[in-house]
């Protein structure tokens, strides 16, 4: 049995024509759309019988949670497969295979690349829990795994394989990409299509140039089902911590006021885990990019570093213990090194008869005062922010990059249009300027880089740091 909570307005009371105190639902859907309507309410308690105090801002996160990522993520793809005249191969679309050695093979083309192979099993997963969670009616859990399937594909698969859509020429590597992120694309429009019926189709019509498509409408098409054999629990974790990994980067650099474009020497990654590090050193060259790293070490000393707490994991402790969650909190946080250790390795504990184990009882780590340690739940790391001439300069050819990407931008370039720059600047950043113009090259796809002493006309003015920087680009 299903039944609907009520709907109240935003200050608590009944929605009322006379108080005004709701925006009408026309108006709604003609500012955020249906599709963010739906999945708000979708999202809500109502589908649980709770009561539900509605806000615009609620129907507005959607847009920005789910439906514009996602419609970006389709426009990323279809600007590059357009401009190199990318289609789908339609006879071999569905047969994906996995080879001997866990790879893949889409379009005929084998994909050896480790995120190929991961935001794959992640979609499997996501087709999974979602067709687990309909059929036992419990679709407020369904928006959530959007929400976080859906930052996997823009914020990590997209975000780390821009240059494989970038590279010259047609390689079988930029295929596989192509492929990859099309069959991502085709199945979550199927898979969305109920839950966000107007994008979905939207997403699907688009994807029809690339051929591959054959109904006329993602409604017509067959529900997709999990391919379980795809999935990768181990890869899947793997990511999960290099996803960490990175973050925690981040925010070390925010912490020592080193920007991200600004190269570093040593990351440390810690962890007793060793064939969790073993896994985390497959995905090292994305830790390099991301965190514009010279060298990864990997060390299972953790003990060092970090200290390790436990604490109950209230929301399921809570449905277990009931009344009895109060007396069991404290002994749970007062546990000994050596059981938040079981804990940790996925072992179980008992705690006056009653058993405990790692989905009940959460992990923490607190880095030890007098180390350079960043920590949380998941992994720990250790980031030398020490910077040096040579990392100083390769820091401020990378703002040239960004700049010049600004200026191509400004002055509406296609992404593939090559360009001769001229820059006029202080005589510190012209001597960096010519010292990294290979990469800078390599960058902005600038065939020919000069500088002037004196100002250029129709040049676009941009500061780095205190010093300015003026560009001017002509496509050639």
């Amino acid at each position: 049995v299903i039944v609907n909570g009520m709907v109240l307005a935003k200050d608590g009371k009944k929605m009322s024509k006379r108080l005004r105190n709701y925006t009408p639902p026309d108006e709604l859907i003609e500012t955020f759309g249906a599709d963010s309507l739906r999945l708000f309410l979708i999202n809500s308690g109502l589908v649980k019988a709770e009561e539900l105090r509605f806000t615009d801002e609620g129907v507005k996160d959607m847009v920005r949670r789910v439906l514009l990522p996602w419609y970006n993520s389709y426009k990323f793809f279809s600007t590059y497969a357009i401009a190199d005249g990318w289609k789908i191969d339609a006879k071999l679309h569905h047969e994906i295979k996995i080879a001997g050695d866990g790879t893949f093979a889409f379009t005929g083309v084998a994909s050896e690349n480790i995120l190929d192979r991961w935001i794959l099993s992640k979609l499997q997963t996501l087709i999974k829990n979602v067709n687990h969670e309909m059929q036992n009616y419990r679709l407020y859990n369904v928006v959530p795994e959007l929400f976080g399937f859906i930052e996997d594909l823009t914020n990590w698969y997209i975000r780390l394989n821009r240059r494989r859509f970038w590279e010259e020429g047609m390689s079988a590597d930029k295929t596989a990409a192509y492929s990859t992120l099309y069959t991502t694309l085709e199945t979550v429009s199927r898979l969305m299509a109920p839950f966000t019926p107007f994008l979905a189709d939207h997403i699907y019509q688009e994807l029809k140039v690339f051929g591959g498509i054959t109904e006329d409408s993602v409604h017509l098409c067959s529900y997709p089902d999990a391919q379980e054999e795809m999935i990768n629990s181990t890869l899947e974790t793997a990511v999960g911590r290099m996803e960490q990994v990175i973050m925690l980067g981040r925010q070390k650099r925010v912490q020592e006021g080193v920007k991200v474009k600004t190269p570093l020497k040593v990351l440390k990654v810690i962890h007793q885990d060793a064939a969790l590090l073993e896994e985390i050193k497959k995905l090292e060259d994305y830790i390099k990019i991301e965190l514009n790293i010279k060298h990864v070490e990997y060390m299972t000393n953790e003990s060092d570093f970090v200290t390790l707490s436990a604490k109950p994991n209230s929301p399921v402790l809570g449905k277990k213990l009931g009344k009895d969650f109060a007396a069991f909190r404290p002994l749970i946080e007062k546990l000994s090194s050596t059981d938040v250790q079981k804990i940790e390795d996925g072992g179980t504990i008992t705690l006056n008869g009653v058993t405990f184990n790692s989905e009940e009882i959460l992990v923490f780590r607190t880095a030890k005062d007098g180390t350079q340690a960043v920590t949380n739940r998941f992994v720990t790391i250790d980031l030398d922010c020490t910077l040096d001439q040579d990392l100083i300069d390769e820091g401020l050819a990378r703002e040239m990059v960004n700049r010049i990407q600004k200026t191509r931008k400004d002055s509406n370039f296609n992404v593939s249009d090559r360009i001769e720059v001229t820059v006029h600047t202080s005589e510190m950043l012209a001597k960096v300027f010519q010292k990294y113009q290979s990469y800078i090259s390599s960058e902005t796809l600038m065939v020919k880089g000069h500088v002037s002493s004196a100002p250029v006309a129709g040049a676009m003015a941009h500061d780095i740091d205190e010093d300015k920087f003026e560009v001017k680009a002509v496509k050639v």
